[in-house]
Formats: C-alpha cells, structure tokens, sequence
C-alpha cells in the first residue's frame, strides 16, 4: 500500500502530460467535426506525419552527437517542420479527399478518411523500411534537468510539453471566441447556407481548420517523439484513437470538452497501471469513456441534444 501511494505523484505527472498531448489531438477531432459533422479518421496518420518530420529536422541538424545550433532553436525548428508538413497535409487531404465529397453520403467522407490513413500508414513504411526512428531527446533536454516535487520527477521535457500544450489551448480558445476567423467557423458550424448568404467563404473556413487541427497534430507528434524517444509508422493508430476517445469524452465537438477529456484520459491510463498491469490499460480508458457515456451521454461538457416536439 505504501508503494502506490509513494507512486501515485509520478503517475499524475505522467498522466497530465500525457493527457496534454491527447487534448491537442482532440482538438483536431473536435474542430473539424464542430465545422463539418465529419470525423476525420486521418488524423492519427497525420500526427504521424508530424512525428517523423520533427524527426528529419532534428537529425538534419544533428552532426555526430551533437546539435549545429542552441537546443531552443533546434526545438523550434523541429516544431516549425512539424507544423510545416501537417499543415500542407491537411490542406492537401481536405481538398482532394474530403471537398469533392461534401454533400454526399455522409458514410464516403468516413471511407475517404480511412483511405488515407492506410495510404500515409503504408506510404511512412516504405520509406523507413519499417524501422523505428530514435529522438536524440537528450541533445533537446538534458536528462539531468529535472524538478523534484512532492516525491516526482518533472523532466523539462515534461515541464516544456505542457505548458507549450496549455498555451495552444489558450492561444486557441482565444482565435475561436474572439477573432473574425473564430466568428465564420461558428458561423459555418450552425448553419453553411446562412454563413455563405451573409458573405463567409464556408470553403475557405473549412481549409483553414483542417489546416488549424492537422498543425495541431504536428505539434503533437513533435512532443511524443520527444517523450517517448522512439517513433514508427504504426504511432499514429493508437494515439489516434486515443484521441478520438478523449474527444468523444469531453463532448465532440466542444474545444475545452476536448482539452479536459484529454487530461482525463491520460490521468486514468497513467494512474489504471497502478491498479491492473500496463498491458490492461487501454481497456481502462475504454472503461472510463463507456462509464462517462452512460451517465453523460453527450460527454463531460457536450450540450444535451434537445428532443424537437
């Protein structure tokens, strides 16, 4: 008993940096579903995407076992290709897969997203022969930077995922609620046919969050492959799925449902590994997602769906 309780504070800290990266995948989810009514299954490829280019930047700036550049530009730079490669991906899969499609058999945008996660899931395969890639996270991050709390680790690699997670949060939560391209992607959400009488290129609002939550995914990537040290072409299922959860959780659709079904989801499978082993734990977070939808069938902050007389 003492043992789970001395292990508990490293798990929360496990658990909400996780957790943080889950919420920026969510939010990817979440955007595109609130504009659309479509769920993006693409996603997790894309986030994959995100990993390996953060990946190539890192080892173009890397020569022997050391970094060309300051670890703060190295890191940014490797987040500037992350976002960089997502960002043209998402515009690149909304207008060739998902665009020709709208107004169609709301399953086609479903099938279309599964085709592309196959054929970017098979593409990253072929050309890393199916090998895994190491992050030199410690040219990044030296190991020995760290902060002692409460019995806890907090690595700076920690420390920097989160609160970089947090300020995109913020960042975007602002872009949504108070800026012009905010107001015609809730203007899109409730009605497209109204938003294009009032003068709102729709087509333009629904690049542009494609582009927004695929960047997102990019930054995700870049994080994971920092804290795990070791990426492959399959990371993008799981993460993607997990993320998909962790939207669904918080409410689909609903940003701040989607950042705290996030934080959840990575507490319950961080702190699940101390109840039942690790290789239960997604059948933990499942468990929590179908207790949550029972008693809150529109998710943790989603609005009830009111019956119409």
């Amino acid at each position: 008993m003492d043992l789970f309780l001395m292990q508990i504070p490293q798990q929360i800290v496990n658990g909400v940096t996780l957790g943080s990266v889950y919420a920026l995948l969510a939010l990817g989810y979440s955007m595109v579903y609130g504009v659309l009514k479509m769920l993006n299954f693409a996603h997790g490829s894309v986030f994959m995407v995100g990993a390996f280019a953060g990946w190539g930047a890192l080892s173009l700036l890397t020569r022997g076992n050391a970094l060309t550049m300051s670890p703060a530009l190295a890191l940014l730079a490797m987040v500037a290709a992350g976002v960089a490669a997502t960002a043209l991906l998402g515009a690149t899969i909304e207008r060739l897969a998902y665009r020709p499609l709208r107004g169609g058999s709301r399953m086609a945008p479903l099938i279309s997203a599964l085709g592309v996660s196959i054929i970017l899931e098979n593409a990253a395969m072929l050309l890393t022969s199916g090998r895994a890639k190491t992050y030199q996270t410690e040219l990044i991050f030296p190991q020995d930077w760290a902060v002692h709390v409460a019995g806890a680790t907090i690595s700076a690699t920690r420390i920097a995922m989160f609160a970089s997670s947090v300020a995109i949060m913020i960042l975007l939560d602002m872009v949504v609620s108070r800026t012009k391209f905010g107001r015609a992607m809730r203007a899109t959400s409730q009605d497209a046919e109204a938003a294009e009488y009032i003068g709102i290129r729709t087509a333009a609002v629904i690049a542009g969050t494609f582009i927004i939550g695929s960047s997102l995914a990019g930054v995700a990537g870049v994080m994971v492959g920092l804290y795990y040290t070791q990426i492959d072409f399959m990371i993008g299922f799981s993460a993607g799925l997990k993320a998909f959860t962790a939207a669904v959780l918080g409410g689909i659709g609903n940003f701040r449902g989607a950042a705290a079904g996030g934080l959840l989801l990575g507490l319950a499978e961080s702190i699940g590994v101390l109840i039942a082993p690790p290789v239960y734990k997604d059948a933990i977070v499942f468990a929590v997602l179908i207790v949550t939808l029972i008693l809150r069938p529109s998710g943790l902050l989603g609005k009830q769906a009111r019956a119409r007389a």
